[in-house]
């Protein structure tokens, strides 16, 4: 599946704080189905949403 970033925040945040879910849930009481996931190679969580569109390749 493919997916759209709309906003990445570093994993280093300060103690209790949850910028990525926070950003992700007012994208959701929007009506946009965001989420959080960890790139672990850049070291960031990354608000996802899955790609709209009619590409009927999986692969690409």
């Amino acid at each position: 599946m493919r997916r759209t970033v709309l906003e990445e925040f570093p994993a280093g945040g300060p103690r209790g704080s949850r910028p990525a879910e926070e950003f992700a849930r007012a994208r959701r009481d929007e009506g946009t189905p965001a989420e959080v996931v960890m790139d672990l190679d850049s070291d960031v969580f990354l608000v996802v949403v899955p790609q709209q569109g009619t590409d009927p390749d999986p692969c690409s």
